[in-house]
Protein backbone atom coordinates (compact mmCIF):
# COMPACT_ATOMS: atom_id res chain seq x y z
CA UNK A 1 0.00 0.00 0.00
CA UNK A 2 1.59 3.78 -0.81
CA UNK A 3 0.23 5.73 1.93
CA UNK A 4 1.04 9.61 2.76
CA UNK A 5 0.68 11.04 6.47
CA UNK A 6 -0.33 14.52 6.10
CA UNK A 7 -0.36 17.91 8.46
CA UNK A 8 -0.80 21.58 7.55
CA UNK A 9 -1.62 24.81 9.71
CA UNK A 10 -0.24 23.59 12.90
CA UNK A 11 0.62 26.60 14.20
CA UNK A 12 -0.20 27.29 17.83
CA UNK A 13 0.33 23.89 18.68
CA UNK A 14 3.96 24.56 20.24
CA UNK A 15 2.62 26.81 22.71
CA UNK A 16 1.40 23.38 24.68
CA UNK A 17 4.91 21.51 23.86
CA UNK A 18 2.92 17.65 25.42
CA UNK A 19 -0.10 19.10 22.41
CA UNK A 20 2.83 19.02 19.89
CA UNK A 21 4.39 15.89 21.20
CA UNK A 22 1.29 13.88 20.86
CA UNK A 23 0.54 15.22 17.27
CA UNK A 24 3.99 14.10 16.37
CA UNK A 25 3.38 11.23 17.57
CA UNK A 26 -0.01 10.21 16.23
CA UNK A 27 2.08 11.23 12.69
CA UNK A 28 4.66 8.65 13.98
CA UNK A 29 2.19 6.00 14.75
CA UNK A 30 0.81 6.09 11.33
CA UNK A 31 3.65 6.36 9.38
CA UNK A 32 5.72 3.41 8.42
CA UNK A 33 7.98 1.73 5.26
CA UNK A 34 4.47 2.33 2.77
CA UNK A 35 4.44 5.75 3.99
CA UNK A 36 5.32 9.02 3.15
CA UNK A 37 5.20 12.12 5.76
CA UNK A 38 4.47 15.63 4.48
CA UNK A 39 3.37 19.28 5.75
CA UNK A 40 1.49 21.83 3.54
CA UNK A 41 2.97 25.08 5.35
CA UNK A 42 1.62 27.13 8.27
CA UNK A 43 3.96 24.81 9.80
CA UNK A 44 6.81 27.23 10.90
CA UNK A 45 4.10 30.18 12.16
CA UNK A 46 2.57 31.54 13.77
CA UNK A 47 2.40 31.10 17.58
CA UNK A 48 4.35 32.22 21.17
CA UNK A 49 7.15 29.87 20.07
CA UNK A 50 7.53 30.75 16.79
CA UNK A 51 7.88 34.01 17.77
CA UNK A 52 10.59 33.43 20.20
CA UNK A 53 12.10 30.62 18.08
CA UNK A 54 11.41 32.39 14.61
CA UNK A 55 9.89 29.50 13.58
CA UNK A 56 13.08 27.16 14.15
CA UNK A 57 10.75 25.04 16.49
CA UNK A 58 9.47 22.92 13.60
CA UNK A 59 12.84 21.96 13.02
CA UNK A 60 12.08 19.48 16.17
CA UNK A 61 9.01 18.42 14.62
CA UNK A 62 10.42 17.48 11.48
CA UNK A 63 12.82 15.53 13.24
CA UNK A 64 10.43 13.69 15.51
CA UNK A 65 8.07 12.99 12.48
CA UNK A 66 10.65 12.51 9.73
CA UNK A 67 9.06 14.58 7.12
CA UNK A 68 10.07 14.29 3.91
CA UNK A 69 8.16 17.28 2.38
CA UNK A 70 6.39 20.64 3.32
CA UNK A 71 5.68 23.84 1.13
CA UNK A 72 5.16 27.60 1.83
CA UNK A 73 1.87 29.10 3.57
CA UNK A 74 1.27 32.52 3.76
CA UNK A 75 2.73 32.69 7.51
CA UNK A 76 6.21 30.92 6.56
CA UNK A 77 6.97 34.49 5.39
CA UNK A 78 6.51 35.87 9.20
CA UNK A 79 9.63 36.66 9.87
CA UNK A 80 11.06 37.75 6.69
CA UNK A 81 12.42 36.07 3.25
CA UNK A 82 15.76 35.99 4.58
CA UNK A 83 14.67 33.97 8.35
CA UNK A 84 13.37 31.49 5.67
CA UNK A 85 15.87 30.94 3.78
CA UNK A 86 18.24 30.27 6.48
CA UNK A 87 15.33 27.58 8.40
CA UNK A 88 14.85 26.20 4.61
CA UNK A 89 18.76 25.54 4.79
CA UNK A 90 18.94 23.62 8.19
CA UNK A 91 15.59 21.88 7.48
CA UNK A 92 15.91 18.21 7.37
CA UNK A 93 12.59 18.12 5.52
CA UNK A 94 12.51 19.36 1.24
CA UNK A 95 10.71 22.50 0.92
CA UNK A 96 8.55 22.21 -2.27
CA UNK A 97 7.08 25.28 -4.48
CA UNK A 98 6.83 25.99 -8.10
CA UNK A 99 5.04 29.69 -7.49
CA UNK A 100 6.95 31.82 -5.42
CA UNK A 101 9.71 34.34 -6.38
CA UNK A 102 12.20 36.14 -4.59
CA UNK A 103 13.07 39.76 -4.73
CA UNK A 104 14.33 39.92 -8.10
CA UNK A 105 11.93 37.24 -9.52
CA UNK A 106 13.77 34.38 -9.48
CA UNK A 107 11.88 31.20 -7.62
CA UNK A 108 12.67 31.55 -3.96
CA UNK A 109 15.20 29.62 -2.10
CA UNK A 110 16.28 27.82 -4.85
CA UNK A 111 20.07 28.49 -3.62
CA UNK A 112 18.71 26.81 -0.28
CA UNK A 113 17.41 23.15 -2.03
CA UNK A 114 13.79 24.79 -2.73
CA UNK A 115 12.51 22.59 -6.05
CA UNK A 116 9.63 23.13 -7.98
CA UNK A 117 8.91 19.70 -7.42
CA UNK A 118 10.14 16.37 -6.13
CA UNK A 119 9.90 12.49 -6.00
CA UNK A 120 9.96 10.42 -3.30
CA UNK A 121 9.90 6.23 -3.93
CA UNK A 122 7.07 5.14 -1.53
CA UNK A 123 6.63 1.41 -1.49
CA UNK A 124 8.66 0.54 -4.21
CA UNK A 125 6.01 3.62 -6.09
CA UNK A 126 7.31 6.99 -7.84
CA UNK A 127 5.16 9.57 -6.32
CA UNK A 128 5.35 13.02 -7.77
CA UNK A 129 5.01 16.29 -5.64
CA UNK A 130 4.61 19.75 -6.59
CA UNK A 131 4.17 22.81 -4.05
CA UNK A 132 2.19 25.94 -4.42
CA UNK A 133 1.28 28.74 -2.30
CA UNK A 134 -1.78 31.35 -2.22
CA UNK A 135 -0.52 34.15 -4.52
CA UNK A 136 -2.27 36.84 -2.41
CA UNK A 137 0.05 36.08 0.31
CA UNK A 138 2.25 39.20 -0.49
CA UNK A 139 -0.86 40.82 0.43
CA UNK A 140 -1.78 38.67 3.21
CA UNK A 141 1.91 39.08 4.45
CA UNK A 142 3.69 42.22 5.29
CA UNK A 143 6.69 40.42 5.57
CA UNK A 144 6.22 39.20 1.83
CA UNK A 145 5.57 42.48 0.18
CA UNK A 146 8.73 41.86 -2.06
CA UNK A 147 7.83 38.71 -2.92
CA UNK A 148 5.60 37.60 -6.18
CA UNK A 149 3.60 34.89 -6.76
CA UNK A 150 2.95 33.12 -10.33
CA UNK A 151 -0.68 32.18 -11.52
CA UNK A 152 -1.34 28.72 -8.96
CA UNK A 153 -2.55 26.69 -12.00
CA UNK A 154 0.16 27.49 -14.69
CA UNK A 155 3.25 27.23 -12.32
CA UNK A 156 1.59 23.50 -11.00
CA UNK A 157 0.90 22.37 -14.75
CA UNK A 158 4.72 23.71 -16.14
CA UNK A 159 6.23 21.83 -12.86
CA UNK A 160 3.98 18.56 -13.70
CA UNK A 161 5.28 18.74 -17.05
CA UNK A 162 8.99 19.27 -16.42
CA UNK A 163 8.76 16.25 -13.80
CA UNK A 164 7.04 13.78 -16.11
CA UNK A 165 9.60 14.89 -18.28
CA UNK A 166 12.66 14.07 -16.38
CA UNK A 167 10.82 11.18 -14.87
CA UNK A 168 10.39 9.97 -18.13
CA UNK A 169 14.31 10.08 -19.16
CA UNK A 170 15.70 8.66 -15.90
CA UNK A 171 13.30 5.60 -16.50
CA UNK A 172 11.80 5.53 -13.54
CA UNK A 173 8.31 5.34 -11.89
CA UNK A 174 5.38 2.99 -13.83
CA UNK A 175 6.35 -0.98 -14.14
CA UNK A 176 4.61 -3.32 -15.83
CA UNK A 177 4.11 -6.27 -18.65
CA UNK A 178 2.20 -4.24 -21.07
CA UNK A 179 2.95 -3.29 -24.40
CA UNK A 180 4.98 -0.99 -25.96
CA UNK A 181 2.14 0.96 -27.03
CA UNK A 182 0.76 1.51 -23.37
CA UNK A 183 4.00 2.18 -21.88
CA UNK A 184 4.17 5.59 -24.56
CA UNK A 185 0.98 6.71 -23.61
CA UNK A 186 1.29 5.98 -19.69
CA UNK A 187 2.17 8.50 -17.08
CA UNK A 188 5.62 7.73 -16.16
CA UNK A 189 5.10 8.49 -12.56
CA UNK A 190 2.68 6.24 -10.56
CA UNK A 191 1.07 8.96 -8.51
CA UNK A 192 1.25 12.81 -8.58
CA UNK A 193 0.41 14.92 -5.36
CA UNK A 194 0.16 18.67 -5.30
CA UNK A 195 1.22 20.07 -1.84
CA UNK A 196 -1.03 23.42 -1.49
CA UNK A 197 -1.63 26.08 0.53
CA UNK A 198 -4.13 27.77 -1.50
CA UNK A 199 -7.63 27.26 0.42
CA UNK A 200 -10.54 27.29 -1.83
CA UNK A 201 -8.26 27.26 -5.21
CA UNK A 202 -7.40 23.77 -4.23
CA UNK A 203 -10.74 23.42 -6.72
CA UNK A 204 -9.46 24.75 -9.49
CA UNK A 205 -6.24 22.49 -9.44
CA UNK A 206 -8.49 19.47 -9.22
CA UNK A 207 -10.51 20.88 -12.67
CA UNK A 208 -7.79 21.85 -14.12
CA UNK A 209 -5.11 18.80 -13.64
CA UNK A 210 -4.82 15.60 -13.63
CA UNK A 211 -3.53 15.05 -10.83
CA UNK A 212 -4.11 11.82 -7.75
CA UNK A 213 -4.70 13.72 -4.83
CA UNK A 214 -4.39 17.75 -3.52
CA UNK A 215 -2.93 17.99 0.33
CA UNK A 216 -4.13 21.30 0.94
CA UNK A 217 -4.58 23.64 4.24
CA UNK A 218 -4.62 27.83 4.68
CA UNK A 219 -8.71 27.16 5.40
CA UNK A 220 -8.86 26.39 8.75
CA UNK A 221 -11.38 23.79 8.36
CA UNK A 222 -11.16 19.73 7.53
CA UNK A 223 -11.83 18.45 4.39
CA UNK A 224 -12.05 14.95 2.83
CA UNK A 225 -14.14 14.58 -0.81
CA UNK A 226 -13.42 14.13 -4.45
CA UNK A 227 -13.99 16.87 -6.86
CA UNK A 228 -13.26 16.09 -10.21
CA UNK A 229 -12.08 12.40 -9.68
CA UNK A 230 -9.20 14.26 -7.25
CA UNK A 231 -9.02 13.70 -3.77
CA UNK A 232 -8.68 16.89 -1.69
CA UNK A 233 -8.16 16.54 1.87
CA UNK A 234 -7.86 19.21 4.73
CA UNK A 235 -6.80 18.22 8.01
CA UNK A 236 -8.03 21.49 10.17
CA UNK A 237 -5.72 23.61 12.42
CA UNK A 238 -3.26 23.29 15.24
CA UNK A 239 -2.64 19.96 14.60
CA UNK A 240 -6.89 18.69 14.82
CA UNK A 241 -6.16 15.74 12.89
CA UNK A 242 -3.18 14.04 10.39
CA UNK A 243 -4.71 13.03 7.26
CA UNK A 244 -4.08 9.34 6.22
CA UNK A 245 -4.19 9.21 2.01
CA UNK A 246 -4.18 5.75 0.76
CA UNK A 247 -2.85 6.27 -3.05
CA UNK A 248 -3.42 3.14 -3.96
CA UNK A 249 -7.03 2.72 -3.74
CA UNK A 250 -9.31 3.56 -6.71
CA UNK A 251 -9.76 6.19 -6.65
CA UNK A 252 -7.41 7.58 -3.73
CA UNK A 253 -9.25 7.58 -0.31
CA UNK A 254 -8.66 9.78 3.14
CA UNK A 255 -9.29 9.26 6.37
CA UNK A 256 -8.75 11.82 9.32
CA UNK A 257 -7.42 10.57 12.51
CA UNK A 258 -7.38 12.89 15.63
CA UNK A 259 -4.05 12.72 18.00
CA UNK A 260 -5.75 12.15 21.13
CA UNK A 261 -4.34 8.76 22.53
CA UNK A 262 -1.20 8.61 20.62
CA UNK A 263 1.89 8.41 22.65
CA UNK A 264 3.81 11.21 22.71
CA UNK A 265 6.79 11.59 20.20
CA UNK A 266 9.67 11.05 23.08
CA UNK A 267 11.93 14.01 23.69
CA UNK A 268 9.53 16.50 21.62
CA UNK A 269 7.65 18.03 24.54
CA UNK A 270 11.29 18.49 26.46
CA UNK A 271 12.91 20.25 23.20
CA UNK A 272 10.13 22.37 22.94
CA UNK A 273 9.64 23.26 26.79
CA UNK A 274 13.26 24.08 26.51
CA UNK A 275 12.78 26.90 23.96
CA UNK A 276 10.06 27.95 25.77
CA UNK A 277 11.54 28.48 28.56
CA UNK A 278 13.78 31.16 27.30
CA UNK A 279 11.47 33.42 26.51
CA UNK A 280 10.05 34.11 30.09
CA UNK A 281 6.55 34.84 29.23
CA UNK A 282 5.03 33.48 32.34
CA UNK A 283 3.67 36.94 33.97
CA UNK A 284 0.02 36.96 34.66
CA UNK A 285 -1.72 40.00 33.73
CA UNK A 286 -5.27 38.69 34.76
CA UNK A 287 -7.26 35.95 36.13
CA UNK A 288 -10.44 35.26 34.10
CA UNK A 289 -13.42 33.46 36.18
CA UNK A 290 -15.74 32.31 33.51
CA UNK A 291 -13.68 31.18 30.55
CA UNK A 292 -13.34 32.79 27.41
CA UNK A 293 -13.58 30.33 24.52
CA UNK A 294 -11.39 30.75 21.06
CA UNK A 295 -12.53 28.12 18.88
CA UNK A 296 -13.10 28.64 15.37
CA UNK A 297 -16.68 28.16 15.77
CA UNK A 298 -16.66 31.33 18.16
CA UNK A 299 -14.18 33.31 16.71
CA UNK A 300 -16.06 32.98 12.94
CA UNK A 301 -19.53 32.46 14.25
CA UNK A 302 -20.43 36.47 15.12
CA UNK A 303 -19.31 38.81 18.46
CA UNK A 304 -18.03 36.89 20.88
CA UNK A 305 -16.23 37.48 24.42
CA UNK A 306 -12.87 36.85 23.02
CA UNK A 307 -13.22 38.84 20.33
CA UNK A 308 -15.02 42.42 21.66
CA UNK A 309 -11.71 41.93 24.43
CA UNK A 310 -9.08 42.88 21.61
CA UNK A 311 -11.44 45.15 19.86
CA UNK A 312 -11.70 46.92 23.23
CA UNK A 313 -8.14 47.05 23.41
CA UNK A 314 -7.33 48.12 20.14
CA UNK A 315 -9.94 51.21 20.50
CA UNK A 316 -8.67 51.86 23.91
CA UNK A 317 -4.94 52.60 22.98
CA UNK A 318 -5.83 55.18 20.74
CA UNK A 319 -9.12 56.21 22.66
CA UNK A 320 -10.15 55.44 18.94
CA UNK A 321 -14.33 56.05 18.08
CA UNK A 322 -14.04 52.69 16.51
CA UNK A 323 -12.24 49.31 17.32
CA UNK A 324 -11.84 46.78 14.99
CA UNK A 325 -10.59 43.10 15.22
CA UNK A 326 -10.46 41.02 12.17
CA UNK A 327 -11.70 37.03 13.35
CA UNK A 328 -9.18 35.75 11.36
CA UNK A 329 -6.27 37.10 13.09
CA UNK A 330 -7.30 35.35 16.61
CA UNK A 331 -5.41 31.92 16.50
CA UNK A 332 -7.67 29.25 18.21
CA UNK A 333 -6.74 27.76 21.20
CA UNK A 334 -7.31 26.00 24.25
CA UNK A 335 -9.93 28.46 26.46
CA UNK A 336 -8.94 31.29 28.80
CA UNK A 337 -9.46 30.03 32.42
CA UNK A 338 -7.69 31.01 35.57
CA UNK A 339 -4.10 32.73 35.11
CA UNK A 340 -4.30 34.62 31.39
CA UNK A 341 -0.38 34.97 30.75
CA UNK A 342 1.33 37.02 28.78
CA UNK A 343 2.29 33.37 26.54
CA UNK A 344 -1.64 33.08 26.60
CA UNK A 345 -2.12 36.61 24.83
CA UNK A 346 0.61 36.21 22.23
CA UNK A 347 -0.66 32.95 21.31
CA UNK A 348 -4.30 34.77 20.03
CA UNK A 349 -2.55 37.57 17.88
CA UNK A 350 0.84 36.11 17.91
CA UNK A 351 2.02 38.75 15.00
CA UNK A 352 5.08 41.48 14.92
CA UNK A 353 2.65 43.95 13.67
CA UNK A 354 1.33 47.43 16.17
CA UNK A 355 -2.40 48.69 16.34
CA UNK A 356 -2.56 50.79 13.62
CA UNK A 357 -4.85 54.04 13.79
CA UNK A 358 -7.05 54.60 10.73
CA UNK A 359 -9.55 57.63 9.48
CA UNK A 360 -12.06 56.89 7.13
CA UNK A 361 -15.42 58.56 6.28
CA UNK A 362 -18.72 57.43 7.25
CA UNK A 363 -19.54 55.80 3.98
CA UNK A 364 -15.91 53.68 4.29
CA UNK A 365 -17.00 52.63 7.53
CA UNK A 366 -20.01 51.23 6.19
CA UNK A 367 -18.41 49.70 3.96
CA UNK A 368 -15.92 48.22 6.04
CA UNK A 369 -18.78 46.64 8.60
CA UNK A 370 -20.08 45.25 5.29
CA UNK A 371 -16.81 43.24 4.66
CA UNK A 372 -17.49 41.63 8.22
CA UNK A 373 -19.63 39.48 6.25
CA UNK A 374 -17.23 39.09 3.45
CA UNK A 375 -19.82 38.63 0.90
CA UNK A 376 -17.46 39.78 -1.96
CA UNK A 377 -14.41 38.46 -0.15
CA UNK A 378 -13.07 34.87 -1.27
CA UNK A 379 -11.49 34.12 1.97
CA UNK A 380 -12.54 31.26 4.35
CA UNK A 381 -15.75 29.58 4.20
CA UNK A 382 -18.90 30.64 3.01
CA UNK A 383 -20.85 31.14 6.86
CA UNK A 384 -18.06 33.19 8.61
CA UNK A 385 -17.84 35.85 10.07
CA UNK A 386 -14.90 37.80 9.89
CA UNK A 387 -14.72 40.99 12.34
CA UNK A 388 -15.24 42.10 16.18
CA UNK A 389 -15.97 45.77 16.87
CA UNK A 390 -15.77 48.19 19.97
CA UNK A 391 -18.39 50.97 20.33
CA UNK A 392 -19.92 49.99 17.39
CA UNK A 393 -23.53 47.81 16.96
CA UNK A 394 -23.77 45.95 13.56
CA UNK A 395 -27.13 44.32 12.05
CA UNK A 396 -26.71 42.21 9.38
CA UNK A 397 -28.80 40.63 7.04
CA UNK A 398 -27.78 37.27 6.01
CA UNK A 399 -30.16 36.68 3.09
CA UNK A 400 -29.81 39.98 1.69
CA UNK A 401 -26.49 40.65 2.14
CA UNK A 402 -27.42 44.21 3.45
CA UNK A 403 -26.45 45.95 6.76
CA UNK A 404 -29.74 46.70 8.53
CA UNK A 405 -28.32 48.98 11.08
CA UNK A 406 -24.93 50.60 12.04
CA UNK A 407 -23.88 52.65 14.77
CA UNK A 408 -21.09 54.46 16.80
CA UNK A 409 -21.56 55.23 19.87
CA UNK A 410 -25.43 54.86 19.66
CA UNK A 411 -25.61 57.08 16.94
CA UNK A 412 -26.29 55.89 13.09
CA UNK A 413 -22.96 56.69 10.76
CA UNK A 414 -22.92 59.58 8.89
CA UNK A 415 -21.54 59.15 5.75
CA UNK A 416 -20.19 62.25 5.45
CA UNK A 417 -18.39 62.79 8.81
CA UNK A 418 -14.81 61.05 9.57
CA UNK A 419 -14.15 58.72 12.21
CA UNK A 420 -10.80 56.90 13.34
CA UNK A 421 -10.50 53.35 13.67
CA UNK A 422 -8.27 51.25 15.35
CA UNK A 423 -7.12 48.40 13.76
CA UNK A 424 -4.20 45.84 12.96
CA UNK A 425 -1.80 47.03 10.76
CA UNK A 426 -2.33 44.13 8.37
CA UNK A 427 -5.69 45.11 7.71
CA UNK A 428 -4.37 48.44 5.52
CA UNK A 429 -1.82 46.15 4.07
CA UNK A 430 -3.91 43.72 2.95
CA UNK A 431 -6.54 43.11 0.13
CA UNK A 432 -7.68 40.27 1.07
CA UNK A 433 -10.18 40.54 3.83
CA UNK A 434 -11.05 44.61 4.59
CA UNK A 435 -10.71 45.92 0.86
CA UNK A 436 -11.94 49.16 2.03
CA UNK A 437 -9.10 49.40 4.54
CA UNK A 438 -5.63 51.12 2.83
CA UNK A 439 -2.37 52.51 3.84
CA UNK A 440 -3.64 56.07 2.52
CA UNK A 441 -6.09 55.96 5.97
CA UNK A 442 -3.36 55.39 7.99
CA UNK A 443 -2.68 58.52 10.63
CA UNK A 444 -1.14 57.24 13.65
CA UNK A 445 0.32 53.39 15.40
CA UNK A 446 0.81 52.13 18.62
CA UNK A 447 2.85 49.27 19.94
CA UNK A 448 2.93 45.53 18.53
CA UNK A 449 -0.42 43.97 19.23
CA UNK A 450 -0.30 41.64 21.90
CA UNK A 451 1.29 44.32 23.75
CA UNK A 452 -1.22 46.58 23.56
CA UNK A 453 -3.66 43.63 24.92
CA UNK A 454 -1.24 42.87 27.77
CA UNK A 455 -1.21 46.76 29.12
CA UNK A 456 -5.58 46.64 28.53
CA UNK A 457 -5.67 43.46 30.44
CA UNK A 458 -3.63 45.10 33.33
CA UNK A 459 -5.45 48.13 33.45
CA UNK A 460 -8.99 47.26 32.87
CA UNK A 461 -8.98 43.13 33.54
CA UNK A 462 -10.31 40.72 31.17
CA UNK A 463 -14.26 40.21 31.63
CA UNK A 464 -15.82 40.78 28.09
CA UNK A 465 -19.17 40.56 27.76
CA UNK A 466 -21.18 39.27 25.01
CA UNK A 467 -23.15 43.26 24.12
CA UNK A 468 -25.38 42.87 21.24
CA UNK A 469 -22.23 44.69 18.79
CA UNK A 470 -23.04 42.09 15.95
CA UNK A 471 -26.39 40.64 15.16
CA UNK A 472 -27.18 38.33 12.27
CA UNK A 473 -30.56 37.78 10.81
CA UNK A 474 -31.43 35.13 8.73
CA UNK A 475 -28.62 33.18 8.64
CA UNK A 476 -28.44 29.75 7.61
CA UNK A 477 -27.28 26.81 9.52
CA UNK A 478 -23.53 26.07 8.07
CA UNK A 479 -22.91 22.91 7.68
CA UNK A 480 -20.53 20.26 9.38
CA UNK A 481 -17.18 21.12 7.92
CA UNK A 482 -15.58 17.41 9.15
Amino acid sequence: MVRLVHYSDIENVFDAPERAARLAGRVRALSGPDAAVVGTGDTTAPGVLSLVATGRQVLDFYEATDTVLDTFGNHEFDYGPDALRGLVADSPATFVSANVRDEDGEPFGRGEGVVPWATREVDGATVGFVGVTDPATDSLNPMAADLSFDDPVSAVRDALAEMRTAVAERGEGRSGSGSEEDAADADPLDHVVVLSHLGAGDDDLARELDVDAILGGHVHSRRNEVVADTLLVRPGVNGETVGEIDLDADPPTATLHEPDGADPAPDLADALAERMAAADLDETVDVVEEPIERSGDVVHGGECRVGNFVADAFRWIHDADVGLSNAGGLRQGYPWAGDVTKADLISLIPFEEPVALASVTGAELHDVFREMAAPDVDFGEDHWWHGHVSNARVVWDDDAELILEATVGGEPIDPDARYTVAVSEYLLHSEHEYPTLAQRHRIDEADIQYEVLAAYAREHGIDPEIEDRIEIRNRAVAADDD
